[in-house]
Formats: structure tokens, C-alpha cells, sequence
């Protein structure tokens, strides 16, 4: 486990900061990452949809990402990373922050899951040559730095024929009224300060990002909430969306 190089483009040092002083919580579905709990569910349930779909596999095995390589990148503690090493894949999981690391591994050690977690960069993972059928980027994009500079490296660390799925709120009115005045300031089921609105993508704008380095994106599906069935999946993407890219074999 190597520390994140501080200077990589793609670091914001102060986000990484702000993530990581909240590691020691981050497994308490009643704290300060509740809403990523409420959520976690119906994240793992789409990637695993998607991924079934793209490789191919048993959508009723119990371990359909078994042989494949995956990586999440911004894995905070772990919620995505465990997942993805239970449905059978080999898991590697990188985050800036070291407190996030410390955290994630020391959970996943305790449940038995031998999943590679590192505090390293982007840029310098992809300068090692590793790939990977699978790439998770959960809430991740609206927080980087060097937009350009993560987008190679994530595209260049998904293998010719590989999956992406990507999930970020949506640049609208109904997302700042839902994820920064509702989620940070009335409810504070996300920490206050968590995301800068004028930092969200659009899904045109997150297509277009990852076309420029390399990837084909599908369709946007939206993350929506509705009283008496919670969060699902919706055609609605104006307060947060997945978009899933491939790469051309």
C-alpha cells in the first residue's frame, strides 16, 4: 500500500482530506455516510445487472463476476469494493485518503474478504500497466481535480473490451435542492460540504469526457426515491444518474 501521490492531477488534497477524517464513521449506517447505506443496495444491484449483461454471465449465479478483475476507484471504506469481492471478482480498490484505506482494509479483513486495497493515485496506477474487465467510479468524478488526467487514466486502466460504470449527481436545479440544501443542510444525512454543486456533470457533459479518452458511454439511468419504495432505478436522471462505458476490444 503506497501512499496517493499528493501532486497527481487528479487529486484534490483538501477533498481527500475531508473523506478521509470521516473514515472512522463510514460503516455506521446511522452516521455521517447513512445516505451511501440507503443507497449501496441498489448500486450493487445495477452494476451487477449491467455486468451480467456485458459479460455475458448467469444472472442467477451467486458469483457472476467470478475470474473477472475489478477496480473502485474512490473506494472510501469499502461499500462498493465488498460487493464486487462477494460476487466472485478479484478486487483492487484505490482512494486518496489513507484514513479510507486504513478503514476499508481492516473491515474487509474482518469479514474474511481478501480484497486489494491501496492509497495510490489514479495516474499512478495506470502508469503500473494494470487492467481491469471492471471499473466501479461511484460519486468519484465530481470531486477529482484534473478531469482530463483522470479520465486517461481510468480509461487506460480498463482492459479492450472492459466495462465502466460511473455514478454522479446531475448539474440541476433539482439536485441542489435535493443533495445540498435537503441532503447536507436539512436532514444532514450527507456531511455539510460534501459536494460543490458547480462541480456536478451533466450526463452530455460526463459522455463527452469519457469519449475523449477513449470510451464508448451507454444510456444514463437515473437513481430516483418515491415514499413506500425508496431509492430504484428511474428514466429520471435530474438529481443522479449511472452511466455505464465500454471499451472497444
Amino acid at each position: 500500500m503506497s501512499p496517493a501521490t499528493a501532486d497527481a492531477a487528479s487529486i484534490n488534497p483538501d477533498e481527500a482530506a475531508f473523506f478521509g477524517a470521516l473514515a472512522g464513521d463510514w460503516w455506521n449506517p446511522r452516521g455521517t455516510s447513512a445516505m451511501l447505506h440507503r443507497i449501496t443496495p441498489v448500486r450493487v444491484a445495477h452494476i451487477r445487472e449491467l455486468a451480467v449483461a456485458h459479460f455475458g454471465r448467469q444472472p442467477k449465479s451467486r458469483r457472476p463476476l467470478a475470474g473477472l478483475a475489478a477496480l473502485d476507484v474512490g473506494c472510501g471504506a469499502g461499500l462498493m469494493a465488498e460487493p464486487l469481492a462477494r460476487m466472485g471478482a478479484a478486487v483492487t480498490a484505490i482512494d486518496a485518503a489513507p484514513e479510507n484505506i486504513a478503514a476499508a482494509t481492516a473491515h474487509a479483513e474482518a469479514g474474511g474478504l481478501a480484497i486489494d486495497y491501496r492509497c495510490v493515485a489514479v495516474e499512478d496506477l495506470a502508469a503500473t500497466g494494470a487492467q481491469f474487465d471492471l471499473v466501479t467510479c461511484l460519486e468519484v468524478v465530481e470531486h477529482v481535480a484534473g478531469r482530463d488526467s483522470f479520465f486517461a487514466a481510468l480509461a487506460s486502466l480498463l482492459k479492450p473490451g472492459g466495462l465502466a460504470v460511473f455514478s454522479t449527481p446531475n448539474r440541476t436545479p433539482a439536485s441542489w435542492a435535493v443533495v445540498i440544501a435537503g441532503a447536507e443542510y436539512v436532514t444532514r444525512s450527507i456531511p455539510r460540504g460534501a459536494h460543490d454543486w458547480n462541480r456536478f456533470f451533466t450526463p452530455a457533459e460526463l459522455a463527452e469526457a469519457l469519449t475523449h479518452a477513449g470510451l464508448t458511454p451507454g444510456q444514463p439511468a437515473g437513481l430516483g426515491w418515491r415514499p413506500g419504495k425508496g431509492f430504484h432505478i428511474s428514466g429520471d436522471v435530474a438529481v443522479n444518474y449511472f452511466l455505464p462505458a465500454v471499451k472497444s476490444a
